[in-house]
């Protein structure tokens, strides 16, 4: 049976190479189209608490990883050796370096691991969010040690993953790919095994122009992002709400896409992406200015909160060091518990460094690091608002008593516009 019948017929093994955000939920919905699907990871104490059924990735209930497990179609494994199939997607980190370099070790791992089990036939996706070239340059000569050619013995293609972690709305079954292969024989292969549980495939002319429109998505929400925050600083000094200004604006039908300001980005995607770019801009003689502007502008964000959260305890004749504050939020985004690059890990580790008593609240993360020491997260009782001289809102979780702490907080610094519905002295706005 060719790999192409085997597709369609859903009888082709699928390997996940990676069971993070993007890897557990796209396992589970392949094995729910009724492929069988082997999820690998390094991580042999995640696998173990994985098989058991306890899912740790917020877009795959534990109950939806137990019922695709039961039903045969779903194994896990920390064994390389143990990831023979004829569909590999991978699905791996790809994070930046402290020397601001790329860090591509697990996915030049990942295609190692695969590279052992390609054989005639085998379709082989990379996932993971990188530089253009990278498919083409670094995964395919890996690959092809194998003995096998890419384009003529396998095929080859990169799909960019287009997770939104908490997003309830977009999944993946409903939102669209994009699909570069290597060959266009390689992405029509692709567009078939993908169409099988997402409907709308895009294929494109290159693995270069997928890898691109990747990160010209996130490099398009780190820019506008960055605007949005310079209003928000101008704002202020102009004495404009800059959130009723972001809303007066969004009723124009067209030529406007309304963003919104806040303590930084985080996550994944918006720090990083953009500094895939800048380096492959780099690498060609470029520079990508408008990109590294937007960089300095959302990274200056904490620091601009801190101020702004002291200038509000001063006018209460407060002052910030010896301050008792308690920070709303450790997550870098709301209803997630990932804290990657968190801006709320930011500002809390400078509120710390300018000598007040920070202690945080999120329903989602019970500790955090990377803060000057390991804090956990207190209970949002009614004493410890009261205790607090202000709090900060710096993650906007939908499950928080927003009018709880309107009620018993003396003051509240709120980054990202979640109690709009109050108007009360003792909360002020970014």
């Amino acid at each position: 049976m060719s790999l192409l019948e085997a597709i369609r017929h859903h009888r082709a093994r699928v390997t996940v190479l990676g069971l993070g955000y993007v890897g557990l939920p796209l396992s589970v919905e392949i094995a729910d189209a009724g492929f069988a699907v082997t999820g690998y990871d390094i991580k042999a104490d995640r696998v173990q608490a994985l098989s058991g059924g306890e899912s740790d990735v917020a877009d795959v209930s534990s109950r939806r990883l137990r019922q695709a497990i039961s039903r045969g179609k779903l194994r896990l494994t920390s064994d390389a050796a143990d990831v023979a199939a004829e569909v590999f997607l991978i699905c791996v980190p790809t994070p930046f370096g402290k020397a601001r370099q790329p860090d591509l070790s697990c996915v030049t791992q990942a295609a190692r691991d695969v590279a052992a089990h390609v054989r005639r036939g085998t379709l082989v996706v990379l996932e993971s969010t990188t530089y253009p070239g990278t498919t083409r340059e670094i995964v395919r000569p890996i690959l092809e040690s194998s003995g096998r050619q890419a384009g003529r013995d396998f095929a080859l293609a990169f799909a960019p993953e287009r997770v939104d972690p908490g997003n309830g709305a977009y999944r993946v079954a409903n939102t669209p790919r994009i699909v570069g292969g290597l060959t266009p024989r390689c992405a029509r292969t692709a567009r078939r095994f993908y169409r099988q549980f997402t409907p709308r495939v895009r294929i494109v002319s290159s693995l270069e122009t997928a890898e691109m429109s990747k990160l010209m998505e996130n490099t398009f929400r780190h820019v506008n992002i960055a605007l949005v925050n310079e209003m928000a600083v101008l704002c202020t000094d102009l004495g404009v709400d800059v959130w009723e200004m972001i809303d007066a604006a969004a009723t124009k039908p067209f030529g406007f896409m309304a963003f919104y300001p806040g303590p930084g980005v985080g996550g994944h995607c918006i720090p990083i992406d953009p500094c895939y770019l800048s380096y492959r801009a780099r690498e060609l003689g470029r520079q990508t200015r408008f990109v590294e502007l937007a960089e300095a502008i959302n990274e200056q964000m904490p620091d601009y909160v801190v101020s702004r959260v002291a200038d509000a305890l001063n006018e209460r004749s407060k002052a910030l060091r010896g301050a008792r504050l308690l920070v709303i939020g450790a997550a870098y985004k709301r209803d997630v518990a990932d804290t990657r690059e968190s801006p709320a890990l930011k500002v809390i580790a400078k509120l710390r460094q300018k000598g007040a008593i920070v202690r945080y609240h999120d329903p989602y993360v019970l500790e955090v690091n990377g803060t000057g020491e390991t804090l956990r997260s207190v209970p949002l009782t009614p004493q410890e608002m009261r205790n607090s001289d202000c709090a900060v809102v710096v993650t906007d979780h939908s499950s928080l008593p927003y009018g709880e702490l309107v009620r018993h907080c003396p003051l509240i610094f709120d980054t990202r516009n979640a109690l709009k519905r109050y108007r009360a002295d003792n909360v002020v706005r970014l």
